[in-house]
């Protein structure tokens, strides 16, 4: 059976860490100013070599039923930049769902590409397409979880620590020795707050932080289409995740000693004719320097979004503000999607063990 990665609930905090390091060297190893000073002559800054082509000769089916900037745009990029090539196949490309089942169709695709990367509706499309699928599955998103987004945002995290603490250094300071890669910098525990719906989000966040030392502050509507679906919060309990997180509705007392604040659309593709209604129901959840002054957030508190924004949600004056690392976010989703192509569709090795794909 091929591995395939539904949420980062699958994946050990070893597997996890070892995605967000590869994920931070291949951005150095791609983006020239980014690598560390060579010696020599030369005081240009250069990749030390090329990143791995790990896809060469092969391709990833881009089955998508949603829409999408980030992800469609990462994808593509970066299995170019692996030496493969991304099939885009939106729902008026294939018989998916028209003609043809999710079984046959993941058997076809998987007997011509080497991996899919799946953007669904609900999570049920995604794990029949996992269940039958000769090939690698990654969950792009689903109505349950978005893994991707989640490790784009823990690179940030990551990469932005010297914010967080007096104690870490500058990126630029971060160097072992001439010539080699900038480790992934060290994070220390954060408060990581969350305003808005359950989302998919939200889940992979619930399933992820908390197993690295974060704390987690949720506040959601009170009504019960807004909480935490029962199947996640199983993954949670099992991971004993829950222990960690604090859930409330009022976003003020939610905020209250919070180092990072995040949100997300509070209506989603397919949630249009709830709009009057959700905005009814989030009066009082914009994120704003007011809200989180009242509730008592951090001082040096950060802003993430996973886009696209609406103003709604957040207002200007933080979204494009000194608070906000939403584009650094927006970044940081080529790298991350590009580590799991690498191990997961070049290696099918992303879970971290010994066994990886045959060459030929």
């Amino acid at each position: 059976m091929p591995p395939h990665l539904m949420t980062l609930a699958d994946l050990s905090t070893p597997a996890i860490t070892r995605v967000l390091t590869h994920s931070h060297t291949l951005k150095q190893v791609s983006l020239p100013w980014l690598a560390p000073q060579q010696t020599g002559k030369s005081s240009r800054r250069k990749p030390l070599k090329m990143p791995s082509q790990s896809l060469f000769n092969k391709s990833i089916a881009l089955l998508f039923s949603k829409r999408s900037t980030r992800t469609r745009v990462s994808a593509e990029t970066a299995a170019t930049l692996l030496g493969g090539r991304a099939l885009f196949l939106g729902r008026d490309d294939i018989q998916l769902g028209v003609n043809e089942s999710a079984r046959d169709t993941a058997r076809v695709i998987g007997g011509m590409c080497q991996g899919i990367f799946a953007r669904v509706g609900d999570h049920a499309e995604i794990e029949e397409l996992a269940r039958y699928s000769p090939v690698p599955v990654l969950n792009a998103l689903s109505s349950l979880w978005h893994p991707t987004q989640i490790l784009a945002d823990l690179l940030t995290l990551h990469e932005h620590a010297h914010l967080f603490t007096s104690d870490a250094p500058a990126p630029e300071t971060a160097v072992e020795g001439k010539g080699a890669y900038k480790p992934l910098p060290e994070l220390r525990p954060l408060t990581i707050t969350w305003l808005g719906d359950s989302t998919n989000i939200l889940h992979d966040m619930l399933v992820t932080y908390p197993r690295f030392g974060h704390k987690i502050r949720v506040a959601t509507p009170a009504q019960l289409a807004y909480q935490c679906p029962t199947p996640v919060w199983d993954r949670v309990k099992e991971l004993g995740c829950d222990k960690d997180i604090w859930w409330g509705s009022d976003p003020r007392e939610a905020v209250h000693g919070a180092d990072v604040v995040v949100t997300d659309t509070w209506i989603s593709m397919g949630q249009e004719a709830e709009k009057a209604q959700r905005l009814k129901d989030f009066q009082g959840y914009q994120v704003t320097e007011a809200l989180c002054k009242e509730g008592g957030a951090k001082s040096g508190w950060k802003f993430l979004h996973c886009l696209p924004r609406k103003p709604d949600e957040v207002d200007d004056e933080v979204f494009y503000g000194p608070r906000s690392l939403v584009f650094p976010e927006a970044d940081n989703r080529k790298w991350t999607i590009m580590a799991a192509f690498d191990l997961l569709f070049g290696k099918w090795n992303l879970h971290g063990t010994e066994a990886t794909q045959s060459e030929a």
